[in-house]
């Protein structure tokens, strides 16, 4: 009950700012009508909807970083973490406040984005279900490094962190505009480590109905999710010791 109870207050929080979460809903939208304009006048498979939908979807989530990492940060420069540090919460119970006001938000974000793909003629031999629903692993990642940034950074700096730097790794080492081998060996050995990668293959995979790499690629998006939101929890726990 106490965790819910927390959750409701920082689901309050992120819905009061409107502005951040209307651009978090809208700019993938954009972004996909946008590229889906020019995939409608070149022969670019990478702009086709089946290609480009599930790597805007990932991109998308992105500003869920921005969004974990701004509340924390806010709680830590006011009085309010240091009374909550006073309670019987465990960390893993803050975690838990803190990421589950966002996993509807990235769904609601996910189901927007494909919503949009669909009137806009996309043609569907997988599950859509499903590709939304395998969004969920690589919301935990972006939940993850808000959090992460959170604990670690002032508001200011998680600012930087989340909304350009995460962004921009995100996109560019995602596969969703451009095939990352054209970027060299180097390039395409770094993106391939990353989880970005493998979460846009993963959502490819499962919409379109072919299973065959599904696994590798969400075994490496779970397991980058579940280091992350240990390093979490671990940064968490020493902030409240030191606080404390």
């Amino acid at each position: 009950m106490k965790t819910l109870t927390f959750a409701l207050r920082n689901t309050k929080e992120l819905l009061r700012d409107k502005i951040n979460l209307f651009f978090g809903l809208a700019f993938p939208v954009i972004l996909l009508l946008l590229l889906h304009l020019i995939g409608s006048n070149t022969p670019v498979e990478m702009f086709q909807l089946e290609e480009l939908t599930p790597g805007i979807a990932v991109f998308g989530l992105s500003f869920i970083s921005l969004f974990s990492g701004m509340v924390i940060a806010k709680d830590r420069t006011g009085s309010l973490m240091l009374r909550l540090f006073t309670s019987p919460m465990r960390s893993i119970d803050f975690i838990a406040g803190y990421a589950l006001p966002l996993l509807p938000i990235a769904l609601g974000q996910a189901v927007i984005c494909y919503a949009v793909a669909l009137l806009l003629g996309l043609s569907c031999t997988g599950s859509l279900a499903a590709a939304v629903l395998g969004l969920l692993p690589a919301a935990v990642i972006f939940i993850g490094i808000g959090i992460l940034c959170g604990c670690l950074f002032t508001e200011k700096q998680v600012g930087s962190i989340c909304g350009a730097l995460l962004t921009n790794v995100s996109a560019w080492l995602s596969g969703t505009w451009f095939d990352t081998a054209l970027g060299g060996k180097v390039f395409d050995t770094i993106a391939d480590l990353l989880p970005f990668s493998h979460a846009v293959d993963a959502g490819r995979a499962l919409l379109s109905g072919n299973h065959a790499d599904l696994a590798g690629h969400m075994a490496w998006v779970c397991g980058y999710g579940a280091v992350i939101l240990l390093l979490a929890v671990i940064a968490l726990h020493r902030r409240i010791t030191e606080d404390k």
